[in-house]
């Protein structure tokens, strides 16, 4: 032993695990249940239910019961959206042919929409995550083809796809 040396501190025991726990302490957190995980999936799809319902049942093809685009009524120009509303109606009515005619690009937009609608139904029953990660280069995608239906859809040789 060095004499020049400090004494050492003395050693205090282990800290135990305090019991009762800190209020405020909840524990770990309890497994989430299936029908807690399928409440958002779910209700997504009551909300997307309930607007296809309402579009099924108030036509749009009559004037007077939704808003006019603003790009077609300020320019005559379809944007890629125009015809939406009378496509869901036509789907609602299972008149695919007519949802086409009014407008290809949303009923593209449906079916994706039922696929990732049936994707995450069934991850939140199996209990599994779901995240879905949209990488920029496919925004960019999307966008590409919204641009190029709307430019085609106003030009004569598109025609076929103006509502």
């Amino acid at each position: 032993m060095d004499p020049n040396a400090a004494p050492a501190a003395p050693r205090s025991p282990a800290p135990a695990a305090a019991w009762p726990p800190a209020p405020g302490h909840q524990g770990p957190p309890a497994p989430e249940t299936r029908g807690r995980r399928l409440l958002v999936p779910l209700g997504t799809l009551a909300a997307v239910g309930a607007a296809f319902t309402y579009v099924g049942s108030v036509d749009p093809n009559h004037p007077g019961h939704y808003p006019v685009c603003p790009l077609y009524a300020l320019t005559g120009v379809y944007c890629p959206a125009c015809g939406g509303l009378r496509s869901a109606h036509a789907v609602a009515h299972g008149d695919f042919v007519t949802a086409l005619g009014d407008n290809a690009l949303a009923v593209a937009g449906y079916g994706v929409f039922a696929v990732v609608m049936v994707v995450w139904l069934i991850r939140a029953v199996r209990g599994r995550p779901t995240r879905y990660t949209i990488r920029p280069a496919l925004w960019w995608g999307i966008g590409t083809v919204a641009l190029v239906f709307s430019v085609l859809r106003n030009l004569p040789v598109g025609a076929f796809l103006a509502p």
